[in-house]
């Protein structure tokens, strides 16, 4: 891993993170995408067209039933790579630093990461989706169905000046 690809630039503020972790997790999958390089990676589901594999566990597959019934699926994965515990970033699109939790970075004290993506078929213990944002082999952490009558907020809106500091 590369300090400049995923290391903390100047300006940004770290969290003095604890020794030991509150839970645990079960990686059930991988994410099979074509980029391997953070700089190639879109940043966000919506600025490809990449058709991409989810690949779950065969221990896990039986969760699969009915899931092709979804035209849609939150797919929950943990940014392996991703700086650990930073509070304040500067991002690249933003005049001035940025509290951690008003961004969508995968860099964050707990780097979980979700992409609403389209199913586009399943084939045995696998799933081919669009819409996905990450490395090559990124674990996954949960599947989830898309219900667009309680999932979308058409009002919702970000303040991207931001209201307070």
């Amino acid at each position: 891993m590369q300090a400049d690809e995923f290391g903390v630039r100047p300006g940004e503020v770290m969290a003095d993170l604890p020794e030991t972790f509150d839970a645990g997790l079960h990686f059930i999958g991988r994410l099979r995408t074509p980029w391997t390089k953070r700089k190639d990676c879109p940043k966000n589901g919506l600025q490809t067209q990449e058709i991409c594999t989810v690949e779950v566990d065969p221990a896990y597959a039986t969760g699969l039933g009915n899931v092709t019934g979804c035209t849609h699926l939150i797919l929950l994965y943990w940014m392996e790579q991703a700086t650990r515990g930073l509070l304040v970033q500067q991002p690249r699109h933003a005049a001035g630093p940025r509290g951690t939790f008003s961004l969508r970075s995968p860099a964050r004290p707990n780097p979980i990461a979700l992409s609403v993506v389209e199913l586009l078929g399943r084939e045995g213990d696998t799933l081919q989706v669009r819409g996905l944002d990450c490395l090559d082999g990124t674990p996954l952490l949960d599947i989830k169905p898309y219900y667009a009558s309680t999932d979308s907020r058409p009002e919702a809106q970000v303040n991207r000046a931001g209201a307070d500091q």
